[in-house]
């Protein structure tokens, strides 16, 4: 639906369909619609959705099941910011790095072991 009025239309549609089904489950569906209208009203004309919101606390998420034993609460808020920094990311922690993985890394170049800077 591109517009506010093919909602509306959509709606009254469901409408019609629901009386004719004449069932509790229908019934109870065209009233969770109703209820959250004015909300698809908003994502209708807006396009705004907490699509951002929803992955940053995923990724949150993810860095706590993978971050267990942290002890200091300081730490694990660096690498919440750190991670939440560095854009997206597929392999967010070394335990899902293969070992062949890591091992055709360094054999590629990608994965170096540098002296540390002097």
């Amino acid at each position: 639906m591109s517009s506010l009025a093919e909602a509306v239309a959509a709606k009254e549609e469901l409408k019609m369909l629901v009386d004719g089904a004449g069932r509790p489950e229908t019934n109870k569906l065209y009233r969770t619609v109703c209820r959250w209208w004015s909300e698809i009203e908003v994502l209708i004309v807006t396009g705004a959705t907490t699509g951002k919101v929803e992955a940053n606390n995923t990724g949150i998420k993810h860095i706590k099941r993978t971050a267990r034993g942290y002890r200091n609460p300081a730490n694990y808020k660096s690498v919440i910011l750190m991670r939440s920094a560095s854009g997206p990311r597929h392999d967010t922690h070394p335990g899902f790095l293969f070992p062949q993985t890591v091992k055709s890394r360094f054999a590629s170049g990608l994965l170096a072991i540098r002296p540390p800077a002097k």
